[in-house]
């Protein structure tokens, strides 16, 4: 559905030129929900506008249903923007505006004839939950009301594609999954595309397919979200995992056991996460565990779960054990002392 091929941007500034992405490359697959995560800085903004051409990368390619973007004509490019909603951090109502204006104005600049805005209107006001907001102003609407008109508005174009910029970022925790179920719900009866961007790990868990991660304007580490969740690889990933999990150690403790044993994280997925595994090595092997932190989310599909252990025994020993771990399929990575 979306395919970025070594796409860079960069600006130019009175102080010299900006690179804001450099050679991003990945693509997003038709009707699923793809999240692209990074610290502030990281270029996933400026990347997301590269998806829709509000920013002309300077480099590389944009693939969008099997035509490039970058190369088409105003006229084709519009045709294509149609068919791509977006959603913003800051609604961009008019305050001036009733719900129903707010949804129908976009529509009424497309042509799009006088009883199929009512219909639409009050389609997808019905689907965001708000049929009863019909007339209202957006002065009168909680954060997460005005949102959700700004998700109809979106919708109300009928896209293929809706592209999500940081959308839950002002909210209320409540509020946020509240939307979050709203945008699981859209691309599973609508089956739209969604790319989203946000600094939040707990939206990656929540809804995502597939994540990459960015960083100083680069795609670091990318793939399945339960694989990115059970055996990150870069430094900035495995903080991002580990702020959902809030299972790091003192460093002081964490030297303390490694002198007396070997400390790993243990990663389960899916069924793996109801196997009395430590209980079966420990039969097994002359190893004891001692569970030190540890903990079950639930990721849009599946289940994953972490412990953090301490093995004691000879190494030969630790060996094996750590061998059956990983033909129970449990992911073993060690830990080590992080950076003061």
């Amino acid at each position: 559905m979306i395919t970025l091929s070594h796409v860079s941007k960069t600006f130019q500034t009175k102080k010299g030129h900006i690179q804001a992405i450099q050679d991003v490359s990945l693509q997003v697959k038709k009707g699923e929900i793809f999240g692209v995560i990074g610290y502030s800085g990281a270029g996933k903004s400026t990347l997301i506008r590269c998806v829709n051409l509000l920013e002309a990368p300077t480099s590389g390619s944009v693939v969008i249903g099997g035509r490039d973007v970058t190369h088409l004509s105003a006229e084709e490019l519009l045709q294509v923007r149609r068919k791509i909603g977006m959603i913003f951090q800051g609604f961009h109502l008019l305050k001036t505006a009733t719900v129903y204006d707010n949804i129908a104005i976009p529509l009424r600049l497309t042509d799009v004839k006088q009883e199929e805005i009512d219909a639409r209107v009050s389609k997808y006001l019905r689907i965001v939950g708000l049929e009863d907001k019909h007339d209202a102003y957006p002065s009168q609407l909680s954060g997460g009301q005005k949102q959700r008109v700004a998700i109809a508005r979106a919708l109300a174009q009928e896209p293929e594609i809706l592209l999500s910029d940081e959308a839950t970022s002002a909210l209320d925790p409540e509020t946020t999954e509240s939307i979050l179920e709203l945008l699981l719900e859209i691309n599973a009866k609508l089956g739209i595309t969604i790319l989203l961007i946000t600094h939040e790990m707990h939206v990656i868990q929540k809804i995502c397919d597939r994540v990459a991660v960015m960083e100083n304007g680069r795609v670091i580490e990318q793939g399945k979200t339960v694989d990115i969740y059970a055996q990150p690889t870069h430094p900035t990933t495995k903080r991002f995992v580990n702020s959902t999990y809030h299972k790091e150690l003192p460093g002081a403790l964490l030297e303390e056991l490694q002198a007396t044993g070997t400390v790993l994280r243990l990663s389960f997925v899916g069924e793996s996460t109801g196997k009395p595994v430590l209980t079966s090595m420990s039969s097994r092997f002359a190893v004891s565990a001692n569970i030190l932190a540890g903990g079950i989310i639930q990721l849009k599909q599946e289940k994953i779960g972490t412990l953090v252990v301490h093995l004691s025994g000879e190494q030969e020993e630790t060996q094996k054990a750590i061998a059956y771990l990983i033909a129970q399929g449990v992911k073993v990575e060690g830990v080590e002392v992080a950076d003061e």
